[in-house]
């Protein structure tokens, strides 16, 4: 009921008249393939000298690569993308700490009944992980998530409308498979990222490791919304929530990405985005009464927020 609620309140949010979409009837013109591809760097750098104030000598990057394959005809639509990004800091006396990390592939196939029809018959896949360890920095000798732990997948299919499916776009599935794989076999056994932890007897002997994949059958409804705000500043909104029918159907993860685009010219750019996750399966740790050891906590609200200044090449 609360995704019900929220995914209303989105939508009312970016409604807009119809007068925004009068545009030019388009000549069907044939199948049409559309590829493209985008690398992005950006950059900041902070030094002091003698600086009165103090302060930490510290730089950081941010590598990204988009690339899309988009196909059109008159009834049917395929997108697929690959998204990697990855950023790290490096700060004085400080060993170099990883600021992002995703590697993304997505598809989605749709099927339009008619021209003037604004439903669409839709399937799509998801898929998801990281480069490298992750740390709970400074401890950088036990990897907290390492390549394909946590690994996501989603797949389904259902209904899908857009008036102008490219800008506006709500989609809901009624049947998603969610796979989550822990291939790292200690975090595993140590029952991260939902999976069924290992089971030791009462001298600590091995009985029976963790589970590397952990399944899930829901509802899966997503909203994507693309706006020119200004000349040269594009926001983006992205949201996805998920529960599953039949561990604890009812609590909701949701991944919620909305991004501001400034174009300065045809290169340089700066780039404002915020990114918010619930996972329900991601429990926190916090200190118990024996010295030295951690109690599983609930799930907490996860959100990441990026301002850079840097270069964007199309080709």
């Amino acid at each position: 009921m609360l995704a019900i609620v929220f995914l209303l309140f989105c939508a009312a949010a970016f409604a807009q008249p119809d007068s925004l979409y009068l545009k030019e009837k388009k000549v069907y013109d044939g199948p049409q393939w559309k590829l493209k591809q985008k690398a992005s760097v950006d950059l900041s750098q902070v030094s002091f000298t003698n600086w009165n104030a103090g302060g930490t000598n510290s730089i950081s990057a941010l590598l990204g690569y988009q690339y899309t394959a988009n196909y059109k005809d008159k009834f049917f639509f395929w997108n697929n993308g690959l998204r990697i990004g990855y950023g790290v800091n490096k700060q004085q006396d400080r060993e170099l700490r990883k600021t992002d990390d995703i590697f993304e592939i997505t598809s989605n196939l749709g099927y339009q009944p008619s021209n003037d029809s604004k439903w669409f018959y839709s399937a799509r896949f998801n898929f998801k992980t990281q480069i490298t360890n992750g740390y709970k920095y400074p401890n950088t000798d036990n990897p907290i998530s390492t390549l394909m732990a946590p690994g996501y997948l989603f797949f389904g299919g259902g209904m899908e409308y857009g008036k102008n499916i490219d800008e506006l776009s709500f989609y809901a599935s009624p049947l998603t498979l969610k796979a989550t794989f822990v291939l790292d076999q200690d975090l595993a056994n140590a029952g991260s990222f939902g999976v069924d932890p290992a089971i030791f007897d009462e001298d600590g002997n091995l009985v029976r490791e963790g589970s590397n994949i952990r399944r899930e059958v829901g509802i899966l409804i997503t909203n994507s919304y693309a706006m020119e705000l200004a000349k040269n500043i594009k926001a983006t909104n992205l949201l996805s929530v998920y529960t599953d029918y039949i561990n604890n159907f009812g609590n909701v993860d949701v991944d919620w990405r909305v991004n501001f685009d400034f174009k300065v010219n045809s290169f340089v750019r700066a780039t404002l985005e915020s990114h918010l996750r619930y996972d329900d399966d991601v429990k926190t740790l916090e200190p118990s009464d024996v010295e030295g050891e951690f109690d599983e906590a609930g799930a907490k609200i996860q959100w990441k927020q990026f301002l850079g200044i840097g270069f964007a090449v199309d080709f």
